[in-house]
This record gives structure tokens, C-alpha cells and sequence, in this order.
């Protein structure tokens, strides 16, 4: 059996010695340090490291997953400042009364956003969605439209119709199908009916055509329908809108998409190729606009006519200039533009003013008059052409014979015949 040899026998004893004396050493300089703890301490300590502990290898059990963070979250929402709140209605707002079906519903919320700034003008929306001219039994227009604008009051009556009138029509026992002779002539009727209950009432008529459809057999039925309310409309004194190009190409088709009011490509139509978009909406109430404003007058510009009759110092109205009223002018004061004639009286002729002959050639078209002799000297400084002296009588000599001609001298040395 080999041996350890003594030497390395006694470095290992040494070496253990050391370590056990440093052991102790530490174990004595901790035990001073920290103070005696109780068997109660002892074990919370070690039932909280034991929790740690657990809690610890529960964390590197669990597979770690990658989030996401949507970069638009990290955002702040941004909220539209420019926006401004509808003002309030003054209570002699003018009424734009608005009735049809569901495309004249989505036509009275964009006149409402539109004049949400105009206090002396209200939209009111009288529309029903499932509505026409055809099916009365379910709502009857040229009825029920006398008592809407007895409760509404309008100023103006806006209608838009047509887009749920492609069916068929039941006129006495019979059922006519659409756009038969029977059921246009039945139809114009309807159309008339509602027209004349309006105008007897005597308010303006805004008579708004319908767009075209996806299906091309719906924007035929459109086009025989917009025919007829504009003959109507306009033998009736109203006001008739036409809107179809603003919703078809340049070469007269349906199209999803177009130019919004400013000119920028927008969506107009949803995907069912009927109903408007927001953008499609607004633009129907762009072209409804120009009468409305033609009608309403100043009531519809912005903030017109908030306080008409407000006392001085009683707040911004004093800063605002009144649309319907101007200042008085009084007869005796001075004018401003230094100018005391008044319209239609006669003006005294003024006495001539000496001209230069530039002046006279610039401003009233006379020539200066040529030196006498000169090749353009025509007459007088007048231009009137002098008289041309009487021509001496000379015999005519007979056929055959040669003229002779006498010449003489005159005073001045030239020849005369």
C-alpha cells in the first residue's frame, strides 16, 4: 500500500486548521453583530425565506411571453379643438323643415351640422325612413305633410323621396307595375298632391333628385323619378336640385367614390351602393345649400343675428354689425365724399375745359387739324372737308374729234385748264 508522505500529511492538517479557525472567527464576529433573536423570529425569517424562495422558481417556470404595444396606445388621444358646439337657436329661428325617406334623413343631420353655427336658423327632420309616394297605405305624404308644418312652422319645406318607390302600385282594385303608364300617371299625381299642399301654404319648396344606385336598373328608375319631380316642382314655383353628377363619372356611371365638397377623393357611398356616407351626406346638403341660402337670406350666415335688439355695453353683440339694419344717414351733415348732389337731381353742365390737342386725341377722339397744303389736309380743324370749288363748263367736243384744251395761267403762276 503507497503512503501519503508526512510532509503533505501535515500541510493538510494545517491547511484544515485554518479553515476552521477563519469559521469560527466569522461565526463569532456575526453572533456579536447581531442581537440574540427569540424562536418566534427565528421562524417567521425562515418561513418568508421559504415563501421568496417559491416565489422565485415559480417565476422561472413560467414561459415568458413577448407583448406587444401597439404604438397608437403610447399615444395621447388627441381630441379636435376646432370643432365648435351648435350655438343656440334664437326663438324666431327660421324652420328648414326637411321630409322623406332614409336619404333625405341622412340629408336633415348635414343641414343640422351645417348651420349648427347660424342662431337664426333650425333644422327640423320630418322624415321617415320606409317612406314614398307609392305605399300610402303604410304613409300617406300628401296627408300628413299639412299637419308636420302646422307643428313645425317652417320657413322653407326641403323634400327628398323616390329611393323606396320601386314597387309595384295599387290604385283602386288594380295593381300597376312600376313605371307603367297607369302607375306614372297615378305616381305624377302623388307628386303633385304633395307639391300643392305645400305651396298653398305659401312656403317655399326645395324639391332635392335622387343619386345614382349601384344597379344600373335602379338609377334608370332614378332618372324617369328625378324627371318628374323637377317637371313638377318647377311648374309649382319650387326650387328643384339636381345632384346626379356629383355621383357618377365622368362618363355617367355609378361610382363608390368621388371628390367631397373641397375636392378631395372621399368615399360617398357605403358598400351597398344605396345609402350615403357621411362624406356622401354632406355633399347632398352642399348643393341643397345654395337655395336654402337664397331663401333664408342673412339668417344663415354664422353667428348672424345672435342678440339683434341688444343694448350698448351689454356684451360682444355690440361688436358684431346688424345684416338687417343700417345706420341712419342724415340730410343735413356734411357728406363724407364731399359730394352734395342727391340721386336723380340734374346736374348742371359743366363750362369746356382747354384741351391740349394730345388731350383732345386721347380723350375725345379729335385729330389735330393738318397745316393748310399739307398731302392730309381734308378741311377745316373741324375735319369737315372743305367745298370743292364749281367746275368752269367745258364743251364736250363730238364723236371722233380730237379735244383741244386750252391752258392758261392764274395768278399764282400754276396752270389751269
Amino acid at each position: 500500500m503507497r503512503r501519503f508522505p508526512i510532509r503533505a500529511l501535515k500541510a493538510c492538517r494545517v491547511a484544515a486548521a485554518l479553515v476552521l479557525a477563519f469559521s469560527l472567527l466569522a461565526f463569532a464576529s456575526q453572533a456579536s453583530a447581531e442581537p440574540p433573536r427569540s424562536p418566534e423570529q427565528a421562524r417567521q425569517m425562515y418561513e418568508s425565506g421559504w415563501q421568496a424562495q417559491q416565489e422565485q422558481l415559480q417565476r422561472q417556470r413560467r414561459p415568458t411571453r413577448a407583448v406587444k404595444r401597439s404604438r397608437r396606445s403610447e399615444e395621447p388621444i388627441q381630441t379636435d379643438s376646432t370643432e365648435e358646439e351648435p350655438v343656440e337657436k334664437l326663438d324666431d329661428a327660421r324652420v328648414v323643415l326637411v321630409v322623406g325617406d332614409f336619404m333625405a334623413a341622412g340629408l336633415a343631420d348635414a343641414l343640422t351640422d351645417d348651420y349648427a353655427q347660424s342662431a337664426r336658423v333650425k333644422v327640423v327632420d320630418g322624415t321617415k325612413g320606409s317612406s314614398g309616394l307609392v305605399r300610402d297605405d303604410f304613409y300617406d305624404w300628401p296627408k300628413e305633410i299639412g299637419q308636420i308644418m302646422e307643428s313645425a312652422k317652417p320657413s322653407v319645406v326641403v323634400v327628398m323621396l323616390g329611393a323606396n318607390d320601386r314597387q309595384a302600385m295599387t290604385t283602386g282594385t288594380a295593381k300597376e307595375l312600376p313605371r307603367s303608364d297607369a302607375w306614372t300617371a297615378e305616381y305624377v299625381k302623388r307628386v303633385e298632391a304633395l307639391t300643392k299642399t305645400v305651396r298653398d301654404r305659401k312656403v317655399p319648396l326645395v324639391w332635392v333628385g335622387q343619386p345614382a344606385f349601384k344597379y344600373a336598373s335602379m338609377s334608370s328608375d332614378m332618372l324617369a323619378f328625378d324627371d318628374i319631380y323637377q317637371r313638377v316642382a318647377e311648374a309649382a314655383g319650387g326650387e328643384y336640385v339636381d345632384i346626379w353628377d356629383g355621383f357618377v363619372d365622368e362618363n355617367g356611371a355609378f361610382r363608390f367614390t368621388g371628390p367631397d365638397v373641397n375636392g378631395q377623393p372621399v368615399r360617398l357611398r357605403s358598400d351597398d351602393g344605396i345609402t350615403l356616407s357621411k362624406a356622401g351626406k354632406r355633399k347632398v346638403a352642399f348643393y341643397v345649400e345654395k337655395p336654402l341660402n337664397k331663401i333664408l337670406g342673412s339668417a344663415a350666415a354664422p353667428g348672424a343675428g345672435l342678440q339683434p335688439n341688444a343694448l350698448p355695453g351689454t356684451g360682444p353683440a355690440d361688436l358684431l354689425p346688424s345684416h338687417d339694419r343700417t345706420a341712419p344717414i342724415s340730410l343735413s351733415a356734411p357728406p363724407v365724399d364731399e359730394n352734395s348732389d342727391l340721386l336723380g337731381s340734374k346736374i348742371a353742365a359743366k363750362p369746356g375745359i382747354a384741351r391740349t390737342a394730345a388731350e383732345r386725341l386721347t380723350i375725345e377722339g379729335i385729330s389735330p387739324s393738318s397745316p393748310p397744303g399739307r398731302a392730309d389736309d381734308f378741311g377745316g380743324a373741324d375735319g369737315a372737308a372743305s367745298a370743292s370749288p364749281p367746275l368752269p363748263d367745258v364743251p364736250i367736243p363730238p364723236a371722233g374729234s380730237s379735244p383741244t384744251i386750252e391752258k392758261r395761267l392764274d395768278a399764282t403762276g400754276a396752270v389751269k385748264p
